[in-house]
């Protein structure tokens, strides 16, 4: 029996465009929720919300259930961080601030195993192989796995050439948020500057042959995004969600008396 089908890199493979929703309240009865709101994508932070190994394995089992593939998002690129979130059943991870080649380069080896990669060879004990239930595992795993880089400031656009050109990444995600704060517009992805870089960035990623992705909550830059050839597109945050929401909702009743 071999790993099963990763929906989600197939989908960028083909081209189709992936429309997706971050998840920041570590929470399994929010993920379960969101689950259920047909976002093509859900990713689990785990560099900004208050994620670790557990909570994460958590949701990634109650999403199991839903239509909305789990997106891993670390908090940095360690092999031993990647080993355990892969090893606990996620196959799309996306790892943050990549600056250079040669880290886009171990990042592959961590999600591949040998001879040609570092990852550890223990899916015996782990989820991922359905507890040894999944008997080609460890032969047919490495096909499935989906390997997400984020390139969000200056010195990763440097390098993102490089980064293209390296087999085993399926996609390049642009941290816009990142990205502005490094040319100097902090709290301004909208600025006319840090949007042209964008706009570039995902076109090149496109060009490449590999899968651009991109987080906007702002309708024109999600439409320029798109035709600039984003396929995996994070368009809110349930954090957002339920702030503006709220807050709209007490505003409208405070505003009557």
């Amino acid at each position: 029996m071999p790993a099963p089908q990763n929906p989600f890199k197939k989908a960028l493979s083909e081209g189709k465009v992936q429309f997706g929703c971050w998840l920041g309240l570590a929470d399994t009865f929010n993920a379960e929720l969101m689950g259920t709101t047909g976002f093509d994508w859900l990713v689990i932070d785990g560099e900004h919300a208050p994620n670790d190994l557990r909570s994460i394995l958590a949701q990634l089992q109650v999403l199991e259930a839903s239509n909305s593939h789990a997106v891993v998002r670390l908090p940095v690129g360690e092999t031993y961080m990647m080993k355990q979130v892969l090893d606990a059943g996620a196959q799309t991870v996306l790892v943050p601030m990549v600056e250079t080649a040669d880290q886009a380069r171990q990042l592959v080896r961590d999600v591949t195993y040998p001879p040609l990669g570092d990852r550890g060879v223990g899916y015996a004990l782990g989820r991922a192989s359905r507890f040894s239930q999944i008997t080609d595992y460890g032969t047919t795993a490495d096909a499935q796995i989906c390997l997400l880089v984020q390139v969000e400031n200056l010195k990763g656009l440097a390098a993102l050439d490089d980064i293209l050109a390296i087999d085993g990444i399926d996609g390049v995600f642009i941290g816009p948020a990142d990205l502005a704060a490094d040319m100097g517009h902090m709290g301004n992805a909208l600025h006319d500057e840090v949007q042209a870089t964008i706009m570039e960035a995902l076109a090149r990623i496109r060009a490449a042959g590999k899968a651009p992705g991109i987080l906007s909550t702002h309708d024109p830059m999600t439409e320029a995004a798109l035709a600039a050839g984003a396929q995996f597109v994070a368009v809110g945050a349930d954090v957002l969600l339920l702030t503006r929401t709220a807050q709209a909702l007490s505003a409208k009743w405070k505003d009557l008396t």
